[in-house]
């Protein structure tokens, strides 16, 4: 068994993570898969398919949308402190053709108290930035698993 009060903070974010992509059934959906994990930070890739394409045959800004949302919400969930959106904007910058591999990579910018701000970064395979997001957070009663980081104190 685990002693959950030994983890680091990027052992608690891998660990928190983990379970909730056990339970992320959108990102399991589009295929968005976690490739790096740390506190305050997350890393998701996404293969534009043909359901994405929108009326101009390019990726629809919704799904680039999800890809960035997704990343945020691992970020700001890392601590294992129950955390959602509180608003959110995004800012696409160029056309995303099918097949492309996008990756969002999220970073936390400020958190203090129960509020937090998140900037994501959305590029395609040559590393081109096609979208920027940037999301608010707000931290909730409750833990993603509870006890398993017990030296922080539940926000509530």
């Amino acid at each position: 068994m685990t002693d959950f009060k030994k983890l680091t903070p990027d052992e608690v974010a891998k660990t928190v993570a983990e379970t909730m992509y056990r339970k992320d059934k959108t990102s399991q959906h589009l295929g968005i898969a976690l490739k790096e994990i740390k506190a305050g930070s997350a890393v998701m890739t996404m293969r534009v398919v043909d359901s994405m394409l929108n009326g101009h045959n390019i990726c629809h800004g919704g799904y680039i949308f999800t890809l960035a949302d997704s990343a945020f919400a691992f970020a700001c969930n890392a601590y294992n402190q129950s955390t959602v959106a509180q608003g959110a904007q995004i800012n696409f910058l160029k056309a995303v053709p099918l097949d492309t591999l996008l990756t969002a990579t999220a970073k936390e910018i400020h958190r203090k108290g129960r509020t937090g701000l998140y900037d994501v970064e959305v590029t395609n395979e040559n590393n081109e930035l096609v979208a920027t997001f940037r999301g608010n957070s707000h931290t909730i009663k409750g833990q993603t698993i509870p006890g398993l980081n017990e030296n922080e104190e539940e926000k509530s």
